[in-house]
């Protein structure tokens, strides 16, 4: 009885091992090269990062008490069906940054929603090609303030889903298993949403959405490439590269026909996304992200007002050089779950 619990015991482990094994096969063979195959591929990194300071009778100056939160996730879920492919990508951030100096009210420091679906069939005559249909969403989760301006806590520059940016895209999508996708749209459709409250506030609208209106329609070309290398085994990289350009761009005027704001298909939206992961143990990880954003509907104001005149005055701030060019660079040092 006891040789045949053994036995028993020592099959089912084979079988388990077996199986392990050959899952892995598949998932390996799936992210390299596209084969016909019935799975879900997943992966993902979750990191949460804290920083905090404490200064008393420090000579040197700076911030009595400060603290930093941060979240960061960037996930993929991706279902293989034979021929067919459904990818999913979703990034979230947000921080936020206390001080004493303004009795720790929260200053947000980043705020971000970002998820791609991508629905694909294998064309025939090339095996990395698909026949693919795209839809993005961007928006934030909580209000946006300029804390430079005057009694900023009093009016708010954005919100969730003002702005939020949709796109449907049909287009051919060259794929390398789930590390390479490159996709391109010829008729891109971009819908772009904003509540009254914050194009009412300007002549030009905002968000390129018109003054008193909260909806635009873009259509144009497309462009979104993804990259995915794992440099070691504790170590990932990831990019992405989105272009678009409006083929019903053109010049804003005002009123009186006074060009407000030029604009044509040439001046492209370019959207270059970094993130580089190092897991150093179990749970601790350091994140280097970047990010960087043209879209000529956001043009870079170059003066601020004088809290104590009131006057209009140059901006004195890190950056200026890089003009309209929205950039963001974030670092964390924290917990972090992959899977």
């Amino acid at each position: 009885m006891k040789r045949l619990i053994t036995v028993l015991f020592a099959a089912a482990s084979f079988s388990s091992i077996a199986q392990v094994t050959e899952t892995d096969k598949v998932k390996t063979g799936v992210e390299v090269k596209n084969i016909d195959t019935i799975a879900w591929i997943y992966n993902g990194t979750l990191n949460v990062g804290l920083n905090q300071g404490f200064l008393h009778n420090w000579a040197a100056g700076g911030e009595l008490a400060s603290a930093t939160v941060n979240g960061l996730f960037s996930g993929n879920l991706t279902r293989l069906f034979n021929r067919n492919v459904w990818s999913n990508n979703l990034d979230m951030n947000y921080a936020l940054f206390y001080a004493y100096s303004n009795a720790f009210t929260p200053r947000k420091m980043d705020d971000r929603i970002d998820f791609t679906s991508k629905y694909g069939y294998r064309l025939d005559t090339a095996r990395d090609f698909y026949f693919t249909t795209l839809f993005n969403f961007k928006s934030q989760f909580t209000k946006g303030y300029d804390y430079e301006a005057p009694m900023w806590d009093t009016f708010s520059t954005s919100n969730f889903f003002s702005p939020a940016y949709l796109i449907l895209a049909p287009g051919i999508e060259y794929r390398q298993g789930t590390n390479l996708s490159l996709f391109l749209s010829p008729v891109a459709g971009r819908f772009t949403f904003v509540s009254k409250y914050y194009t009412m506030r300007s002549p030009e609208g905002a968000f390129g959405v018109e003054n008193g209106k909260n909806f635009r329609f873009e259509l144009g070309a497309y462009f979104s490439g993804r990259y995915m290398v794992d440099i070691t085994e504790n170590m990932s990289f990831k990019t992405r590269l989105d272009l678009y350009s409006n083929y019903l761009a053109k010049d804003y005027t005002d009123s009186i026909g006074n060009v407000v704001k030029k604009d044509n298909p040439g001046n492209i939206d370019v959207l270059w996304d970094n993130l580089f992961s190092w897991k150093m143990t179990k749970f601790v990880s350091l994140t280097l992200g970047a990010t960087f954003i043209y879209d000529n509907d956001i043009p870079y104001v170059t003066t601020t007002t004088d809290p104590a005149t009131g006057q209009e005055v140059q901006k004195d701030e890190p950056g200026m050089g890089l003009g309209w060019w929205q950039v963001k660079q974030v670092f964390t040092l924290g917990f972090q779950y992959k899977f």
